[in-house]
């Protein structure tokens, strides 16, 4: 891993320590800091994860505003949508780390959990690309949450020729990564 990606790793994970201990540090929160953002971003890092309400990466990373570029999709099924904001972030903001976040208790993993092997009737799109990781020994729908992020990680770089030859020029790096919601804090999910 590079320096610029294992710093931005370590600021977000300092960033969650202080959450998970309440002892907040964030700054750029108020109006004057993002009146100060109005020409522009430089983010330390950009964050894939989900739309559950309950996953908040400014405040699990204890950061603010134009600190983190988050990228946010109903299970981070890695859609056109999300593969082309991960670019952005990657090629046009420099950031030199991607996280990807699943999270505990997630409603696409419980529904394809629950459905599978059966075709679901809406939601296909999310419930199908989930069911490329399950089979009959798949027990926790939180350890396919898990597993799914190397499937995502695969797939960003599967996709896209720009995140391809980025990753391979060493610009930027894609850790995996759980937020556990019992204590707030998230642990990198080793490949």
């Amino acid at each position: 891993m590079n320096d610029k990606a294992k710093q931005a790793l370590e600021i977000l994970l300092e960033g969650n320590r202080n959450f998970v201990s309440g002892k907040t540090t964030a700054q750029h929160r108020t109006v004057e800091d993002l009146k100060k953002l109005s020409q522009g971003q430089s983010p330390i890092a950009c964050v894939v994860t989900c739309s559950d309400s309950r996953v908040i990466p400014e405040l699990v990373f204890d950061k603010g505003f134009g600190d983190i570029f988050i990228v946010r999709c109903a299970g981070a099924v890695i859609g056109e949508n999300i593969l082309e904001s991960v670019e952005y972030a990657v090629d046009h903001l420099k950031v030199p780390l991607v996280m990807v976040l699943s999270h505990d208790d997630c409603g696409v993993m419980k529904a394809a959990k629950s459905l599978y092997p059966e075709e679901p009737e809406h939601l296909e799109l999310l419930i199908r690309s989930v069911y490329e990781i399950i089979d009959s020994e798949t027990e926790c729908y939180n350890e396919i949450a898990k597993n799914y992020t190397l499937t995502k990680k695969r797939k960003l770089l599967k996709r896209s020729k720009i995140l391809r030859q980025a990753h391979f020029d060493g610009k930027f790096e894609i850790v995996r990564a759980y937020l556990k919601f019992d204590t707030g804090e998230v642990v990198i999910v080793e490949d």
